[in-house]
């Protein structure tokens, strides 16, 4: 028996950030992980001989915005971020024709791409959008990186109000309105509303759904500080983060996770792993998916429970990951802004994406996806070998289960084929430099990395599954009814992506419960 402080379940980033900063608190920390790869969806390994390849996330967008990098000082164990910028890039029509919108730090860069394309008006107007919806979203990630009581957001949510000089009932009209009501009262350019609405989907709701009109206007953030592309992959913050926590005392296992965690009565005893071993804990942390926590509990009435509410959802997406002789070629590309540090937004029109979605709402892959493309070998040649790129395709919306009976793994060659199609479109011949392909299907994100039906984001995003309901309003506080098991992860507030919040936040609440249970 080994006995800890605290077992943490899952080495994902917001477990790591967890386990951290109770380490750095004076506690005796361990982590137990069943993979052999470190990180979970915030990972990298060598797919082909020389190639860093990612297996889940790749841009770090909203970590950059919570001061947690630098407040565990990463940069002294190994973590590098480079800033993407441009960080988007969005071209339209036919190749000999082609007109692209580029998105800079600079937003005076950004509404200059804008003019020349959509003309001044609409340039002016996201010049206000941003200005705005930027004060309105440092106010939102206030409330990101707090518990998400009706107290904490409300006064979070009245400073959001008081940012954009909107108060009352206006300012919950807008935040609850559909992403596209507020892309069509501020913009006349389809092409221009295309773009930011594909950046909004990336949370998984497309932005007709009620309540994503801030899942287009946090973008506005990123004028202020750029995503980062962590040098040799996205992996380097968990590996940062682990040794992080090695140097504050604590400890990771690779390749012995949790085959159950232990109670006596209505506490928790710790972790037992799957080699037999019992890590003896009063704490547990459980940075895994809800429903798999629930089950290595093993409280059926809980999991009952969560397992008829919580909203898993029908998977989200799928990846392609491409070892390549060259980067796509845009044809309106400016030579003075590359686009490869961007995220490359590939799709056509917003009835394209609701194409997408309503086939995936119906269990049916998309027959034209929409297409995000990442090329950040330009970026950090450390991840392919000289003279080669490591190329990321990420395409939504994807069924994990199909209505139409196939089998994702007789058909995933197939949709990859139609991911590719949709990069030739925008850029011709780029299919021809492909040497490596590795396809990961919504089955496949399952199998490699625990995500339930392929939701990168554990729970669905949507209104009903956020803030104080995320993943259900008695399991909203990091808190359980088990005494002395934490949640934390894309289960819990704020949500999926790369943010390290939820690990920030849970374990402020384990170490004032400690404070607390001292006092008594």
């Amino acid at each position: 028996m080994t006995h800890r402080d605290v077992a943490v379940v899952g080495s994902g980033h917001n477990a790591l950030v967890a386990a951290c900063y109770l380490a750095r608190a004076g506690l005796d920390v361990e982590v137990v992980e069943s993979d052999t790869v470190l990180g979970g969806a915030v990972s990298t390994v060598e797919r082909w001989p020389g190639y860093a390849v990612d297996r889940g996330s790749s841009a770090h967008i909203m970590i950059r915005h919570t001061g947690i990098v630098e407040d565990l000082r990463l940069d002294e164990c190994g973590l590098t971020y480079l800033d993407m910028d441009p960080w988007g890039f969005a071209p339209f029509g036919p190749p000999e024709d082609q007109q692209a919108l580029t998105f800079h730090v600079s937003l005076d860069a950004t509404c200059e791409s804008i003019a020349a394309m959509c003309g001044e008006r609409d340039a002016a107007a996201y010049h206000a959008f941003a200005v705005d919806w930027g004060a309105r979203n440092e106010a939102v990630f206030a409330a990101f990186q707090d518990a998400p009581t009706a107290g904490r957001l409300g006064r979070h949510l009245w400073g959001a109000g008081k940012a954009s000089g909107v108060g009352g009932l206006e300012m919950s009209r807008q935040f609850l309105q559909p992403g596209d009501q507020l892309l069509d009262e501020l913009f006349t350019d389809e092409r221009l509303k295309t773009a930011l609405a594909w950046l909004g989907a990336q949370s998984g709701p497309p932005t007709s759904e009620v309540a994503t009109a801030d899942l287009v206007g946090w973008n506005a953030l990123m004028h202020k500080v750029p995503p980062g592309r962590a040098v040799g992959g996205s992996g380097a913050l968990t590996n940062a983060l682990a040794e992080r926590l090695r140097r504050l005392g604590g400890s990771v296992r690779l390749g012995d996770g949790s085959a159950a965690i232990t109670r006596s009565g209505d506490r928790v005893t710790g972790v037992r792993t799957d080699s037999g071993d019992h890590v003896a804990a009063s704490t547990v942390v459980a940075g895994c998916h809800v429903l798999t926590t629930l089950e290595l509990l093993g409280d059926a009435a809980l999991l009952a429970r969560a397992t008829t509410a919580v909203r898993v959802g029908n998977g989200l997406g799928m990846v392609v990951r491409l070892g390549t002789v060259a980067l796509p070629s845009y044809l309106s590309a400016a030579p003075q802004a590359p686009p490869y540090s961007a995220m490359q937004l590939l799709a056509p029109s917003r009835t394209h994406l609701r194409r997408a979605h309503g086939e995936f709402t119906a269990g049916r892959t998309p027959t034209e996806p929409a297409v995000l493309l990442m090329t950040f070998s330009a970026l950090d040649p450390s991840i392919a070998p000289a003279g080669r790129h490591n190329i990321t395709a990420w395409a939504q919306w994807h069924p994990y289960e199909l209505s139409t009976g196939e089998r994702w793994d007789d058909i995933a060659g197939r949709e990859a084929d139609k991911i590719l199609a949709q990069v030739d479109n925008a850029a011709p011949g780029f299919t021809d430099s492909i040497e490596h392909m590795h396809v990961q299907t919504p089955l496949d994100l399952e199998r490699e990395m625990g995500l339930r039906r392929g939701n990168v984001m554990h729970v669905e995003m949507g209104l009903d599954s956020m803030f104080g309901y995320r993943p259900l309003p008695e399991l909203a506080g990091y808190r359980t009814p088990v005494g002395g098991l934490y949640l934390t992860g894309a289960s819990t507030h704020p949500g999926g992506g790369v943010f390290g919040a939820s690990g920030r936040t849970a374990a402020r609440v384990v170490l004032a419960d400690r404070r607390r249970r001292r006092r008594r």
